[in-house]
């Protein structure tokens, strides 16, 4: 991809896939641009179907329309979320109010048929970006106002045939979506507006086992219980929890301006909102008339002659109302071009109600009401860009908050969520603000050299703990924390030869602890408040990288490899064990010293024997270990959970004739470890496993308004795991208007 230097000629960099536009962020390491021509290739239900084939990339992507979707870099596990940055037109939708799978990017706020451009960087090698960063940076750039009038409209229906242990079921749902834009000619304004309603039934995403017992009274003698010699928890597995049936209505409006004197300002604002019904679980269990068995007597089943516990099956509602609204400024002042950004993330309301059992659920008998207060993020971010001579100069400020406040009541009708009794409540604060400096400085005709620092000021602070006693509602305070990060950049890039280049870039950067992390407390699995869950004393990840990159251009073929290292100090995890007295327990601590390394090789190729035959391989290769950890140490020398050692990436298109096109695509991942210790590897519930999916993709373009697709995603039907199951094979019919 080509660039203007300083000099304002053209300038080779090193980007992955499309070339029809610039990359919108800074291409320092591996970096990846996808844009139309990838998209029309793939099944996308969701905007982050988008990036499916993406280099040593992943998202973990449950089921469709999950809200939960966690993107992860290279060795970055699928539960560290906040190691990633993820933009929307300048505006930053990155969830760090936690680290963990409950706090992903906020995808809702945009669908795929908005999507202009994906655009990825992978590492912290920008002093423009904060420590988040240290995974990776996403980008994505939305459709602008297309030039004078333009409606448009999308119909998804999609379906998935499922079975697993005593689920056999096909779940389904659909997509609309609606809107128009609009450009004034001859005039300033321009605008954008869109509706999208997303309906889907979820397949289950954990499964109930059953938990032996020795004495006591006996239990009711069941059937159906199923024994898979496979899993973590050897016990009999008696049902499929609750399905999320989810329905998401998105609302999206864009408003540009163009002023005389070469400014602009673009406001956005979006509504996401989102309604779960989790009422349906299901028992695999029957008695001696065949009747299901959701319960009993004395909570004890008899199976094969021993005697187990029945787990609770309960029932669960939840509503979300989302808003992201936005402004952006951009135009030249004195010899600098400004770029301005606000925006502030509205959690309006996030509601839980779940019931203590079946019998509670299906009666309206008691539960748990859990509710978000005042929760959100502001963020701000000034830049000031100029060329002086062979410099291409930036300065800037990044700041941002982030608040959450959490309450959970027990309650006598959990439908109703009537008379309440206070349970817990968590609450805090984080703000951070950084100052930088980025010069990229063209020291000969064909070599550059990058350099820049980060100066980052954060504190957490308001954070506190509130927990039921005997005595009643008891609050812990904490003290408020603060900590500066400073924090350099180098790069150097260099054109070898014709079609040749070469990048080398170093960093360092900080990641500073979430609202979640330091304060917000979570439940053991005897449903006791757990006060080792947090640690308001956590220290901050500090991270040294390095990537090299070498790039060659063969006639209508690009390759590029890349040598990738991270070395991590003060790693946090959430790591999983027993406490004194046998309890599971789940808590965030630092891990000493992380480690990884790795090896990625990427191949583009356009017309491969065939005009109009187009082809995306890479392959990725990565060493991620544990290095020190005084809290385990069985750990050490182990490979990190969840990172595989391989990953294999494709995506092959070919136009079949003018209005025909046909696609396929490949993701596989070696099976990694599940555990820490390196003790869990498997192929079942609970496990991570290995991934191994093809999809395919035929569209036809019936007008010039309008297309029709069919597509196929898993067509082998892998059964695959990320603890909870992945999708099976799924169809889906898309049709497309454009007038």
């Amino acid at each position: 991809m080509e660039v203007a230097d300083a000099a304002g000629q053209m300038a080779e960099v090193i980007v992955v896939g499309q070339r029809d536009a610039p990359i919108s962020i800074e291409p320092r390491g591996l970096s990846v641009s996808l844009g139309e021509e990838q998209f029309a290739a793939i099944n996308a239900v969701n905007v982050e179907d988008l990036m499916k084939y993406a280099p040593n990339f992943f998202v973990r992507k449950r089921y469709i329309g999950d809200a939960n979707g966690v993107p992860g870099f290279r060795g970055t596990h699928s539960t560290q979320s906040a190691r990633t940055l993820v933009l929307v037109d300048g505006f930053v939708i990155s969830n760090f109010l936690g680290n963990s799978f409950g706090f992903p990017p906020k995808w809702g706020v945009v669908g795929p048929g908005e999507v202009k451009q994906f655009d990825i960087v992978y590492g912290p090698y920008s002093s423009r970006y904060a420590g988040n960063s240290m995974g990776g940076i996403i980008s994505i750039a939305t459709k602008p106002p297309a030039d004078g009038t333009e409606s448009f409209a999308t119909a998804q229906y999609f379906v998935q045939p499922y079975k697993q242990y005593g689920t056999d079921k096909k779940f389904q749902g659909y997509t609309g979506e609606a809107g128009f834009s609009w450009k004034q000619q001859d005039g300033p304004w321009s605008a954008r507006l869109s509706y999208r309603r997303l309906e889907n039934e979820g397949h289950p995403q954990q499964f109930y086992q059953l938990s032996e017992v020795k004495g006591g009274a006996a239990g009711t003698p069941v059937t159906g219980a199923i024994t898979d010699p496979e899993l973590i928890t050897k016990t009999p597995v008696s049902g499929a929890y609750a399905t999320d049936d989810t329905a998401q209505d998105q609302l999206r409006a864009r408003i540009g301006y163009d002023f005389s004197n070469g400014w602009n300002a673009t406001a956005m604002l979006v509504a996401w909102l989102s309604d779960g019904d989790g009422t349906n679980p299901q028992t695999y269990l029957r008695d001696a008339n065949d009747n299901p068995v959701f319960t009993t007597a004395n909570n004890r089943v008899q199976v094969a002659g021993k005697t187990y516990t029945l787990p609770a099956l309960n029932l669960s509602l939840s509503e979300k109302r989302e808003f992201l609204g936005g402004l952006r400024l951009a135009g030249p002042l004195a010899d600098w071009n400004v770029t301005l950004n606000l925006s502030h993330y509205l959690v309006d309301k996030q509601r839980s109600r779940a019931s203590t059992g079946y019998d509670n659920g299906i009666r309206n008998g008691t539960g748990t009401d859990t509710n978000q207060g005042d929760t959100g993020w502001w963020t701000g971010d000034l830049l000031l860009e100029r060329q002086w001579g062979r410099h291409d100069l930036a300065v800037g400020i990044n700041s941002n908050l982030y608040y959450t406040d959490q309450t959970t009541n027990n309650v006598q009708n959990w439908r109703a969520a009537s008379a309440p009794s206070f349970a817990s409540r968590t609450q805090g604060k984080t703000r951070q603000l950084g100052l930088f400096i980025d010069d990229e400085w063209q020291v000969a005709d064909a070599v550059w050299l990058t350099g820049g620092a980060r100066l980052d000021q954060w504190r957490a602070f308001d954070g506190s703990i509130g927990t039921q006693s005997k005595t009643g509602p008891r609050f812990q305070d904490y003290a408020g924390r603060q900590k500066t990060a400073v924090n350099p950049t180098l790069g150097i890039r260099a054109e070898l030869a014709e079609d040749w280049m070469a990048q080398l870039s170093l960093a360092t950067t900080t990641r500073f602890p979430t609202v979640g992390e330091l304060f917000q407390g979570k439940f053991d699995s005897n449903n006791n408040f757990d006060f080792g869950s947090f640690d308001p004393n956590l220290k901050a990840e500090e991270s040294r990288d390095a990537n090299l990159m070498l790039h060659h251009k063969m006639g209508d073929v690009r390759l590029t490899g890349s040598l990738f290292y991270q070395r991590v100090e003060d790693a946090i995890f959430s790591q999983q064990g027993f406490n004194q007295f046998g309890v599971i327990t789940t808590s965030f601590k630092n891990i000493d010293l992380v480690r990884q390394w790795g090896m990625e090789a990427i191949i583009e190729a356009v017309d491969v024997g065939l005009d109009g035959l187009d082809l995306d391989f890479n392959a990725a290769w990565i060493d991620a270990q544990t290095v020190r950890n005084r809290s385990v140490p069985a750990s050490e020398g182990v490979q990190f959970p969840r990172i595989p050692k391989w990953r294999l990436n494709g995506n092959l298109r070919y136009r079949l004739a003018e209005d025909w096109k046909f696609s396929t695509g490949w993701r596989y991942a070696s099976r990694p470890n599940t555990n820490l210790e390196g003790t869990q590897r498997g192929d079942t519930y609970g496990y991570t496993s290995e991934l191994m999916i093809f999809d395919a993709k035929l569209s036809w373009q019936v007008t010039d308004q309008t297309e029709f697709s069919f597509g196929v995603d898993n067509i082998g039907n892998d059964k695959a795991w990320v603890f909870h199951p992945y999708p099976q094979r799924t169809f889906t019919v898309e049709l497309k208007w454009k007038g």
